[in-house]
């Protein structure tokens, strides 16, 4: 239908909702069943069965296939038949892995989806934009990107980008006036918003006349919605580290096969064993391990409530050097009160915390009535109308919806009995939005003497020089030198005991003139000050104090006087006492090298627009750190993506900023910014102890063959034991140690360098080191077991197998700590005890089932064999346990 031509009444009835209450749960969920989720139709994943044949398709395995086969033409088929169904559940093995990450990866996705403000059975809630139906009544603001195509019924100032849909950069202004021709293009729908596009100033309501593949986006084919995996860094990394490993694996394996054949080993065992080995060797299970790692820290992340966007943002989590946060709601409550009101003739303090109503006004100790100044009942009242927000009572508790510095002043209004019937009697007839760059708001109120007056609200160091004039209870009378000092001395206390000042004005209009939004600021009144407190974070002075032992430097960033953000600094432990703080008036003068060259001495930045941050992220940049920066509008949208991690806030966030960051902050707290760098450089410290577990056991297993062509002995395994090897010892210890919990000095070392490679601070030394010792046991148990009598090969390749075996498991446990094996407690990690003696068993069924015993060419061993063989599996670990104790 050509919703635009119809009133909203029309469109209401049409879609038989009542605009004042929404519709009601039970009809959006028979709505929901009935056209699906409010989603776009995407490209088909990969089905399970197609994932499951993409194991098989590495070229050295279908190369052992292919062996296996001509064994089998030759009669050879218990040995084709155990490498084959170890094959297979190698198969299984790796399939598991990447479903888990798909299915990780398919859960980010859906938790970091955007959300809408809808209205359901009469109450505003917020739900994800796959659940909005049509005729859902929708709220819409500044920030938001749209998540249905909407009929708008009510704005105020508002302004929608639609360069997605239209190509059209320049935002457009929107009304609720029906249009009356036929064939408008849907730029020039004026009363219509559209998925996809964002509001870029003002506020709006309307109805959803379309979702999902019925909207103007789901037109457009060009335009459908697609998700691309994009590989990480460190998986670009190990993605050319392994294609190093399998041309070094492949040449070892070629130089063991010719060592074989020339000392007379047969052609084709040889070049079985050799195909095993490779297979064996070449790590093609570690990109699926790094993201299973990956994806299983982020679902940690998840309950600690952050949520990575981008898995590359795990990586630069261990990096991180500075974070720059906002003040407001992530280092403090969010829970505006004011403490504080200040005419040119009066001055009460008022009691009471966050947005429960009870309280009272006092002149020193004694209680007074505002209603007795009336200046102070005016500055109560023009406060309650500038006003967007509304505190409810719900649960046994109030609560706010909207910003939370209206919602303080709504709060004092209503401690001084100014009700909800009071406010009704003024008509707001036009709004000039607040922004962060303007540092304001005004209204135009309509009395019931239709009389229009403005009411501005804003930070006082901008209103004081629109300001002609001063409300006193005489009238109001030109602004003096004095008054004006009075003021600023009076904003400055008011900071000095960390309270948030906002100036209340107004200034009477005359009737039949026309003002514009330039003249309406002008020439304004002051009525008085509010010092309001958001008192900080309880958890966030510990948060700030384990960052800065972990080696990162916290910034405070605010729109705050730099008065207050000193003192909340200091109360946070956040700078020293000589610590700088840099005002947004003095950043804007500043060259970026003149700003570079001190940053590292500032803590503070305070009166800053979000444009400053862009400038402040630049800066620490140049002088080598990684940045995390946090927020939550339209304009910081350029500073989150700049940074190394973007930051942005789950509850008060915008669309725009939440897309633009790689990190969105479920509670808004700095806690969890702290929380999700500890939880980042964990996984990245488990990513390379698995690395190190995978690549020493992978020496070792090529090793131990090396060694054994050139002593000229018997090979001490065969194909299939080698194969069984890969698959015991590879996979679940592998994925075990993804889930280690961090060291307890991970937040005590400083932050990781980002141009590291994989194998700094020893790992390389330690990867081959230890590979050539359990090399040397397994040869070992195997000369000692053989003696040199061919009747003893089975027995001897039966002890190197089980050597091999448990010289890895044993192993797994030393690459839990970059120390020693003795660092950490052996039973600290349950997955990988378990992961281990699954192993051990799987080993044993190998080695004790009689119907087993031949495919794997094995054979019964006795206690005193396995006291041999746990004793030498455990030297390389022990050997440099003891040598690191």
């Amino acid at each position: 239908m050509k919703w635009y031509q119809y009133n909203s009444e029309h469109v209401a009835r049409k879609l038989a909702v009542d605009i004042r209450e929404g519709l009601t749960e039970k009809q959006a969920g028979e709505r929901l069943k009935k056209f699906g989720p409010n989603v776009l139709e995407e490209g088909k994943g990969v089905s399970w069965l197609m994932l499951f044949f993409k194991q098989f398709q590495d070229f050295m395995v279908l190369v052992l296939l292919a062996a296996t086969l001509i064994s089998g033409l030759l009669g050879e088929y218990v040995d084709a038949i155990a490498i084959m169904a170890i094959v297979l559940m190698n198969g299984v093995l790796g399939y598991f892995q990447e479903s888990k990450a798909e299915k990780s990866l398919a859960k980010l996705k859906e938790l970091s989806a955007p959300q809408a403000n809808v209205l359901r059975g009469g109450q505003w809630k917020k739900i994800p934009s796959a659940d909005v139906v049509v005729g859902d009544v929708i709220k819409m603001a500044s920030g938001d990107r749209i998540s249905a195509d909407v009929r708008l019924v009510h704005v105020k100032g508002l302004e929608i980008e639609e360069s997605a849909l239209t190509g059209e950069s320049l935002p457009v202004t929107k009304n609720v006036h029906e249009i009356g021709r036929e064939d408008v293009e849907v730029g020039d729908q004026h009363n219509m918003a559209f998925t996809g596009t964002l509001v870029t100033r003002g506020s709006g309501t309307g109805v959803v006349v379309g979702v999902g593949m019925e909207t103007a986006m789901g037109q457009i084919a060009s335009l459908l919605v697609s998700t691309e995996r994009v590989q990480t860094p460190l998986e670009r990394k190990l993605a050319e580290l392994g294609k190093i490993l399998i041309i070094t694996a492949l040449i070892l394996t070629a130089l063991v096969v010719t060592l074989g054949v020339y000392q007379g080993h047969p052609l084709y065992n040889m070049f079985l064993a050799g195909v095993s080995l490779a297979v064996a060797a070449i790590p093609e299970g570690l990109p699926a391990i790094v993201t299973v790692a990956l994806s299983l820290g982020v679902q940690r992340m998840i309950k600690r409530k952050a949520i990575v966007r981008k898995l590359s943002a795990v990586e630069t989590l261990g990096c991180a050097s500075v974070i720059c946060s906002d003040k407001t709601g992530t280092m403090t409550e969010n829970q505006m009160t004011v403490k504080q009101l200040f005419t040119i003739e009066d001055t009460l303090t008022v009691s009471g915390e966050g947005y429960d109503i009870s309280g009272g006004f006092y002149e020193g100790d004694q209680k007074v009535n505002p209603n007795n100044l009336p200046v102070m009942q005016q500055m109560l009242l023009y406060g309650a109308l500038c006003n967007n927000a509304s505190v409810t009572y719900k649960n046994d508790r109030y609560v706010l919806d909207g910003d939370p510095t209206e919602g303080a002043l709504l709060v004092a209004a209503k401690k001084a009995s100014i009700t909800p019937e009071m406010l009704s009697s003024y008509k707001i007839v036009h709004e000039i939005p607040f922004d962060s760059d303007r540092k304001r708001m005004s209204v135009v109120i309509e009395d019931e003497q239709s009389r229009r007056f403005v009411i501005t609200k804003g930070a006082p160091d901008v209103l004081l020089p629109r300001i002609q004039y001063v409300r006193t209870e005489a009238g109001h009378v030109p602004l003096k030198a004095r008054d004006e000092e009075k003021i600023n001395r009076k904003v400055h206390t008011m900071a000095d005991h960390a309270l948030r000042t906002i100036a209340v004005c107004c200034k009477p209009l005359k009737q039949g003139v026309h003002y514009t939004d330039v003249d309406l600021e002008k020439d304004l009144v002051f009525i008085g000050l509010t010092g309001m407190i958001d008192p900080p974070r309880k958890e966030v002075k510990q948060a700030i104090l384990e960052c800065k032992q972990a080696g990162i430097k916290t910034v405070m960033i605010t729109g705050d006087h730099a008065k207050t953000a000193r003192a909340i600094a200091l109360d946070l432990d956040l700078m020293p006492e000589d610590g700088r703080v840099v005002e947004g008036s003095e950043l804007s003068r500043m060259s970026e090298q003149h700003l570079a060259s001190i940053i590292d001495d500032v803590y503070v930045f305070a009166r800053v627009t979000p444009e400053h941050k862009l400038k402040i992220v630049k800066a620490f940049q140049n002088q080598g750190h990684v940045v995390a920066m946090t927020g939550d509008g339209v304009n910081d949208a350029p500073a989150i993506k700049a940074s190394d991690i973007g930051i942005s806030m789950g509850r008060t966030g915008t669309d725009v900023a939440k897309e633009a960051s790689s990190l969105i902050l479920l509670d808004d707290n700095f806690a969890t910014i702290k929380s999700a760098i500890h939880e980042g450089r964990n996984i990245y410290e488990n990513i390379r102890k698995f690395i190190r577990y995978l690549l020493a056991s992978n020496v070792g297993e090529i090793l131990v063959m090396l060694f054994a062509m050139l002593l000229a002995l018997p090979l001490p395994l065969v194909p299939v034991q080698i194969l069984w090897v890969n698959l015991v010892t590879d996979g679940l210890p592998a994925m075990a140690l993804g889930l280690d919990k961090s060291e307890g000095n991970v937040m005590k070392q400083p932050p990781r360098s980002a141009k590291e490679g994989v194998f700094a601070r020893g790992l390389g030394f330690k990867i081959v080191s230890r590979g050539i010792m359990i090399g040397l046991v397994t040869l070992i148990a195997f000369i000692l077991a053989y003696q040199g009598q061919e009747e003893r090969l089975l027995y001897a390749q039966t002890i190197a197998f089980s050597t091999l075996v448990m010289a890895q498991l044993i192993h797994v446990f030393d690459c839990r700590s970059e120390r020693s094996v003795f660092a950490r407690n052996p039973f600290g990690n349950f997955y990988l005890i378990g992961a281990v003696i699954s192993s051990v068993v799987l080993l044993l069924i190998v080695i004790y089932y009689e119907p087993l015993q031949g495919p794997f060419h094995t054979t019964d061993l006795a206690l005193r064999d396995w006291v041999g063989i746990i004793g030498l599996s455990a030297i390389p670990t022990l050997l440099w346990g003891f040598s690191k104790k």
